[in-house]
């Protein structure tokens, strides 16, 4: 543990605050052992090492080895405050918030032939964003997961799939989104044995050796490159081999009927040069020597992915006619590519932050740069994220997360879980305490809706609902409402008309001299006519052929055109009935 500590620290521009935050956790954990059967403060270590490989600030690997000294012990995060400070602490309880983040206890592991990507698993990842506050969390959060991950052979194996399906739907995607290509991969790989055994276990048996034999294909071809390259002057910084992932090239066999012979970057080689143009004066000398496949050359540098990625890939038939990718980028390119946003930490000179702000265009940009980058605070200010200010993320007692529009209240909430929860809501608990239904939500908030059967919405709730799905049920059941006082109190059709406009609620349709009202599909509203060819009449089974989208005919349910009509367009038959005033 002490060499840890001791690489920790060699990296560190505060080795005495992260010795007195190291000795702080291990006297919180002294005596708690993991699963594993390590002492826990090998934990917070290895953490703590993931992020100062990155080369964070010391106050963020500070927190790492602090962050579960609050849920896992006795102290508390004002004595976190006390001895390290309110940014600290700031981090410490942000990644304990995350902690309550998990992923349902109940779930189906989707198909390996289909990309996991539930709303809740994007609710999820929205809510982490939405929670953190502080990019800094969330790299804490990530290092965590992976050291996890790395040990989920010692976790009782009902959690094991849970936790490695959390990991590939909510963590890895999250890395991805922060450019932390070598941390995506690393937690997607992870998961795979524990999700998909089976298909881990074929991968294992098949593609050990021609990954051994595209490597030593390679390395034949190194040489020549550089040859190449140093003929017309190109000095490479770096040439190296990078072999796909093994989740990420399984994917790829699905999308290519499992074929190894369409993977043609099953071993890419990576070439770093010292610029923008050497990167292109590259890819010219690569084309000239060896002929390029259509269709496969991709210029990530003049279009970079949306989470900052930049590159240029080409696929070329080179020794043997064998067919290679080529991936040219500059040193830069390549710590952003491996790192992300970690990459930013490392740097020593001043940034363009318009340079900043297009490679991370969903991540509001970063301000007031400073040459000192590790001492900025206000580039830590500028870390502070709301990207998502438009949409809040609340919990159901059970831990579930629901997405709503900013200022909703428990009303929305309510009519999102249910339409009878909604109709019926006496009251709600937030965060375990009383309150109003009215009342605005916060993300974060624990919603908790309590119900009155013999209660129902009232047309105060339309003045403070934000959802078009609670506004559209309040006024439905308001509606319901006004027509069974109206079948109890009056009868003529033609008052009963007046009173639904006077309330702004006029039904559209012909009322007969019969007293009644279609209902079609359950609703009213929906302007219709008679069909001619079997003319039902009240007490008739009916159903409706809905004509365009404001108007329907009405047909008895055996009517012969109505069964052809339905034999051509089921989607547009729909079931009526008749509803006396």
């Amino acid at each position: 543990m002490l060499n840890i500590l001791n690489k920790i620290k060699r990296k560190s521009d505060d080795p005495i605050l992260i010795e007195r935050a190291f000795n702080f956790a291990k006297n919180a954990h002294q005596g708690q052992k993991r699963l594993s059967g390590d002492d826990y403060i090998l934990h917070p270590l290895k953490v703590a090492l993931t992020l100062a490989d990155k080369k964070l600030d010391s106050k963020t690997i500070a927190a790492a080895l602090l962050h579960d000294v609050p849920d896992d012990t006795p102290i508390s995060f004002n004595e976190i405050e006390k001895e390290f400070g309110k940014e600290v602490a700031f981090l410490v309880e942000g990644v304990s918030k995350l902690s309550r983040l998990r992923y349902p206890k109940k779930y189906n592991l989707p198909s390996i032939l289909t990309s996991p990507v539930s709303p809740r698993a994007e609710n999820l990842r929205k809510m982490f964003f939405a929670m953190a506050e502080d990019l800094r969390v969330i790299l804490i959060k990530l290092a965590d997961r992976l050291h996890n991950m790395e040990t989920l052979k010692y976790v009782p194996e009902e959690k094991q799939k849970r936790l490695a399906l959390e990991t590939l739907e909510i963590f890895a995607p999250i890395a991805d989104r922060l450019g932390m290509g070598e941390m995506k991969v690393k937690l997607a790989d992870l998961t795979f044995p524990y999700l998909y055994p089976k298909e881990y276990d074929w991968l294992m048996e098949n593609v050990k050796e021609k990954y051994e034999k595209r490597e030593k294909y390679l390395r034949k071809i190194e040489p020549i490159v550089k040859k190449i390259l140093k003929e017309e002057k190109i000095i490479p910084l770096d040439v190296h081999s990078r072999a796909k992932s093994y989740w990420s090239l399984y994917q790829k066999l699905l999308r290519n009927d499992m074929s190894f012979e369409r993977i043609h970057d099953l071993v890419a080689l990576r070439i770093i040069v010292k610029d923008l143009d050497s990167c292109y004066k590259t890819l010219g000398i690569l084309h000239k020597q060896f002929r390029p496949l259509m269709g496969r050359i991709r210029d990530f540098i003049a279009l970079p992915k949306p989470n900052g990625y930049q590159s240029i890939h080409t696929t070329c038939f080179c020794l043997e006619g064998k067919l290679i990718e080529f991936q040219i980028r500059t040193p830069d390119m390549h710590d952003q590519a491996e790192h992300g946003i970690c990459a930013h930490w490392a740097y020593k000179e001043k940034i363009d932050p318009e340079v900043q702000r297009k490679q991370f265009i969903w991540i509001q940009q970063l301000k007031n740069w400073q040459k000192d980058i590790y001492k900025a605070q206000e580039f830590f200010e500028g870390l502070k994220i709301d990207f998502f200010k438009k949409r809040i993320f609340v919990f159901t007692p059970r831990g579930d997360v629901i997405n709503l529009p900013e200022g909703a209240c428990a009303i929305d909430f309510a009519y999102h879980i249910h339409s009878e929860v909604g109709m019926h809501c006496a009251g709600a608990k937030i965060n375990g305490k009383l309150s109003q239904v009215s009342a605005p939500l916060k993300s974060g908030d624990i919603v908790e809706i309590l119900i009155d059967k013999n209660k129902g919405p009232t047309r105060d709730w339309l003045k403070f609902v934000k959802t078009s799905l609670a506004h559209s049920r309040i006024r439905k059941e308001l509606k319901n409402t006004l027509l069974e006082s109206l079948k109890e109190r009056i009868s003529p059709g033609k008052i009963a008309k007046q009173i639904l406009k006077k309330q702004g609620l006029l039904i559209r349709q012909r009322i007969k001299k019969a007293p009644r009202v279609i209902l079609i599909g359950g609703e009213v509203g929906i302007s219709f006519a008679i069909a001619k060819c079997c003319k039902p009449q009240p007490g008739d089974e009916i159903k409706a052929f809905i004509a365009t989208a404001k108007s329907a005919s009405v047909h008895k349910a055996h009517c012969k055109n109505l069964e052809r009509n339905e034999s051509l367009h089921p989607q547009k038959i729909i079931q009526a009935s008749w509803k006396e005033f």
